[in-house]
C-alpha cells in the first residue's frame, strides 16, 4: 500500500483481518487484565514498545488467547451498557472500542511483524494455531448489532469533529463489508470463509517465502560469474561460506547465487552466460508454483462467494467501495489512457533494444525473457555513459540516512536521531530512530529500520508496519518499522546501496512519515489509518522524486564515496538524472499489466470456470506486454501483494496514487526547486495536509488542500517522459 501485519511485499502493509473488521485494532499499548500471565509473557508487557528479545514462539497461544478472551468479555459489557444506558456518545462508542482492541491489537500485531521479519517453523506453528481465534473474534465484533445500531445513531450527531465523522462512517461501512447485516446460513459460511482466508493468505506467503530460501545455484568456473560487479562476487562468495563452502573468496569461488533481490537482480543484469541468467530467471517466475497454484483457484473462489453474498457483483466492487476510485471503470479508464501513452514507447523500446543487442555480439533469433535485463543495462552504459556498480561506493547506508533525515529536516522541520539501545530489536542490525520537532524539540514519534535481507528468514521486498499507532485515547505516540530487503555489509565494507535500493529506503520512509507526522488524535483515523488504499502511496511515491534532488544528494552529504568522502561526481549525478525516464515504456506496461490481471481476476474472471489464472494472465499479455511470458510462467504464484496482503483489486492504487504523488511534486517545481524558502515552505504546507490529515479527511479534499485543485495526470507523463 494500512498495516497491522507484514504480509505485503513491497509498500505498506495490512491485515486482510483487520481491514474488514468493523474498527480497525487501533495502536496503543496497555496492560491487560490477564494479571496471571503479566509476570511470564512479554507479549503482554504492554506499557513500553515490544520487549523483542524476550519475546518466543511458546508466548503466542497464551497471550494471544488471553488478550481475546478478555476482549470478547469486555466487548459484551460494552454492549450491554449501549443495549441499557443508551449512551452512543463518540467516547462511549469509538474510544471504547478502541481501548478494548489494544492489548489484541499490540500482541498479534507483534506476532505478524516477526512473521515477516524473523521466521521461524516454531512461530508459524504458534500462529497458525491462534490465527482462527483471531479471527472468529474479531468477525464477532465487526458483526455486533448493538455498536452498529450505536454507530447509526451516532451518525446523526452534529457535534461531531469532521474526522470523527469520517470514522464513524468509515465504521459503518467496514461492518456491513464484514456482514454485519448476515442471518442464519449466510452468516456462517461468510464467517467460517473469513477464517479460511486467512489460512490461505498465510500459507501462500509462507510458501513463497520457503521457495525463495530453498532454491540456489552454487557456481564453481570462473566463466559462470563473468560480469558479475564485486560487490555481487562477494556476496555470492559469503553465500557460499555460510553454507559450509570453507575457503570461498570473491576472487576465486565458489559463488552461491539465490533468488532473494540483492542477489538476483546483479546476476540478471551483469552475468554474460545466457545459460545462467536463464537457469536464474526460469527458477524466479516458477517460485512456489506447484504448491500457490491451488490456492489461487481457492482464494478467488472463495473472495467471489463473500461478495456474493454481501450482494456485489464481484470481489472487485466490494474493494472499490473503501477506495478513493469511484468505480471499476474509473480504473479502467486511468489504465487505458496510461497505456495509450505507454505501450507504443514500450515498442520502441524493445526495437532499440534488440537492435542494440544484435550489434554488440547477441546471436539469437529473439531476445528472451533473461535477456533483457542484461541487455538493457549494457544499453544503459552505452547511452549515459556509466555503470551501476560506479555508483555504490557513493552510496554508504549511513550516508544515505543522513541525505533522508536532512531531507526531512528541510521539507517538514523535523529532526531524526538515531536512538539505538532505547528499545530491543529482533535483529542486531536493526536501528531504532526517534522523530523530533525542529523548532520544539518535541519528540513526535519513533520508527524502527530493518534495512537488509536475510533470505533464510525475512520475507522479501520492502514494506512499512505499524509498531504503535498515534492515540489521544491511549496517550500514544506513533511508531513506525521501516523494513527493506537491501544489500548488506560484506568484507568489512559498509552496506553499499544500489540507486533502487536508495529509492526503495525514501519510499518506504514516506509511508512512514505519513504515519508518525499525523495530527490527528483520533487512532481510527491518524496517520495512515483510514486513508483510502489507492491514496496511501501518495507520500511515499512522492518522496523518491527527491532522490534526484541535487540539493538532497550533496547538501547532507548523501552521496560521498563512503572511503575518500569525495562527493558523487556532478557529471556522474546528471548522467543519473537522465537516466531516470530510461525503458519508461516498458516499465510502465509492466505496472499497469500488473493492476490490469489483479483487477481481472476479482471482477470478471469465472475461478471455477475452465480458464486458469495463468491462461488470463497469458491473454491480458497480448495487450500488456512486448514479450510474452514463458508457457510455465507462474509469476501469480509469487503475487504476494494480492493474494496474501492488502492489495486484492487494488493493485492499481500504485499508478492511481502516483497520479497524485507527481502532481504533488510538481507544486516544489512550480515553486522553483531552487528557491529553498519556497521549498520550504511548499514542504511544510505538505506536512500540514498530506502527512497531517491522514483518514480523517477525505483523500480529494486533502489533495486540493495542499495543491487548490484536483489532480492532473500530465506531470506523471511528463516525469515518465511520456507526455
Amino acid at each position: 500500500m494500512l498495516c497491522l501485519t507484514c504480509l505485503g511485499t513491497v509498500g505498506v502493509t495490512v491485515s486482510a483481518l483487520a481491514r474488514s473488521s468493523a474498527a480497525l485494532l487501533r495502536g496503543g499499548r496497555r496492560s491487560l487484565g490477564v494479571k496471571a500471565l503479566v509476570t511470564e509473557n512479554p507479549l503482554l508487557l504492554q506499557e513500553s514498545l515490544p520487549l523483542f528479545s524476550a519475546i518466543e514462539a511458546v508466548h503466542v497461544k497464551d497471550a494471544v488467547s488471553g488478550a481475546l478472551s478478555s476482549m470478547e468479555s469486555e466487548f459484551e459489557s460494552l454492549e450491554s451498557r449501549l443495549q441499557q444506558s443508551g449512551d452512543v456518545s463518540y467516547s462511549a462508542v469509538i474510544e471504547e472500542l478502541e481501548k478494548l482492541e489494544a492489548p489484541v491489537e499490540y500482541s498479534w500485531g507483534v506476532v505478524n511483524h516477526l512473521m515477516g521479519v524473523k521466521n521461524s517453523d516454531e512461530l508459524r506453528a504458534a500462529h497458525g494455531e491462534v490465527q482462527g481465534e483471531v479471527v472468529k473474534t474479531t468477525t464477532k465484533l465487526s458483526q455486533s448489532e448493538a455498536v452498529f445500531k450505536a454507530l447509526e445513531a451516532l451518525e446523526k450527531d452534529g457535534s461531531l469533529e469532521p474526522a470523527q465523522q469520517r470514522i464513524v462512517q468509515s465504521s459503518l461501512s467496514s461492518m456491513r463489508l464484514s456482514g454485519v447485516g448476515l442471518q442464519g446460513e449466510e452468516k456462517e459460511r461468510f464467517n467460517a470463509n473469513r477464517i479460511r482466508l486467512s489460512e490461505l493468505s498465510t500459507a501462500f506467503s509462507n510458501n513463497l517465502l520457503d521457495a525463495t530460501k530453498a532454491f540456489s545455484l552454487t557456481l564453481t568456473e570462473p566463466a559462470q560469474v563473468d560480469g558479475l560487479p564485486p560487490s555481487a562476487l562477494a556476496l555470492a562468495a559469503s553465500r557460499a561460506a555460510e553454507e559450509g563452502e570453507e575457503g570461498a573468496t570473491a576472487e576465486s569461488g565458489p559463488w552461491r547465487l539465490g533468488l532473494d533481490m540483492p542477489s538476483y537482480l546483479p546476476a540478471m543484469k551483469f552475468l554474460r552466460d545466457r545459460s545462467v541468467r536463464e537457469a536464474l530467471y526460469r527458477a524466479f517466475v516458477t517460485r512456489a508454483g506447484e504448491v500457490n497454484a491451488p490456492l489461487i483457484r481457492q482464494i478467488l473462489q472463495i473472495k467471489q462467494e463473500q461478495a456474493s453474498i454481501l450482494g456485489f457483483g464481484s470481489y472487485a466492487e466490494v474493494s472499490i467501495e473503501r477506495k478513493m476510485a469511484p468505480s471499476v471503470e474509473a480504473v479502467y479508464d486511468l489504465t487505458e489512457m496510461l497505456l495509450a501513452k505507454a505501450f507504443p514507447a514500450a515498442q520502441k523500446e524493445l526495437q532499440q533494444l534488440t537492435e542494440f543487442a544484435t550489434a554488440n555480439g547477441f546471436d539469437g533469433a529473439a531476445l528472451a525473457l533473461w535477456d533483457v535485463s542484461f541487455w538493457s543495462e549494457r544499453l544503459s552504459e552505452h547511452t549515459f555513459g556509466f555503470e551501476q556498480e560506479e555508483l555504490r561506493p557513493y552510496f554508504a547506508l549511513d550516508n544515505v540516512l543522513d541525505g533522508l533525515f536532512g531531507l526531512c529536516r528541510r521539507l517538514y522541520g523535523v529532526e531524526i536521531v538515531r536512538s539505538d539501545g532505547e528499545a530491543e530489536v529482533w535483529h542486531a542490525d536493526v536501528g531504532f530512530f526517534k522523530v523530533l520537532d525542529e523548532a520544539s524539540g518535541e519528540h513526535l514519534a519513533s520508527f524502527f529500520l530493518d534495512p537488509y535481507a536475510r533470505p533464510e528468514n525475512k520475507r522479501g521486498g520492502a514494506w512499512m508496519g505499524v509498531c504503535v499507532g498515534r492515540s489521544k485515547v491511549l496517550d500514544r505516540k506513533p511508531v513506525a518499522y521501516l523494513t527493506c530487503n537491501g544489500s548488506p555489509p560484506v568484507d568489512g565494507k559498509p552496506s553499499l546501496m544500489t540507486f533502487d535500493e536508495v529509492t526503495t529506503l525514501f519510499h518506504e520512509t514516506g509511508h512512514g512519515l505519513q504515519h508518525m507526522l499525523t495530527k490527528v488524535a483520533h487512532a481510527p483515523a491518524a496517520g495512515i489509518s483510514g486513508v483510502e488504499w489507492d491514496a496511501v502511496e501518495l507520500p511515499s511515491q512522492f518522496m523518491e522524486n527527491w532522490c534526484y534532488d541535487p540539493a538532497t544528494v550533496y547538501d547532507a552529504g548523501m552521496a560521498k564515496h563512503y572511503e575518500t568522502g569525495e562527493p558523487l561526481p556532478r557529471d556522474l549525478f546528471g548522467k543519473l538524472c537522465e537516466q531516470r525516464t530510461f525503458q519508461a515504456g516498458m516499465g510502465m506496461i509492466r505496472q499497469l499489466m500488473f493492476g490490469a490481471l489483479d483487477m481481472r481476476l476479482h471482477h470478471t474472471y469465472d475461478p471455477r470456470g475452465e480458464q486458469t489464472p495463468f491462461e488470463l494472465q497469458h491473454e491480458l499479455a497480448e495487450r500488456y506486454a512486448v514479450l510474452p511470458p514463458l508457457p510455465d510462467d507462474r509469476f501469480l504464484c509469487s503475487f504476494g501483494h494480492i493474494f496474501a496482503g492488502g492489495y486484492s483489486a487494488g493493485y492499481y492504487s500504485y499508478k492511481w496514487a502516483e497520479v497524485l504523488s507527481a502532481d504533488a511534486f510538481a507544486a516544489f517545481e512550480e515553486a522553483g526547486l531552487d528557491d529553498e524558502q519556497a521549498v520550504r515552505e511548499v514542504g511544510r504546507r505538505f506536512r500540514d495536509t498530506v502527512l497531517a490529515l491522514g483518514g480523517g479527511t477525505a483523500p480529494s479534499d486533502v489533495f486540493r488542500a495542499f495543491r487548490g485543485r484536483d489532480p492532473s495526470p500530465e506531470p506523471l507523463l511528463r516525469h515518465s517522459g511520456l507526455a
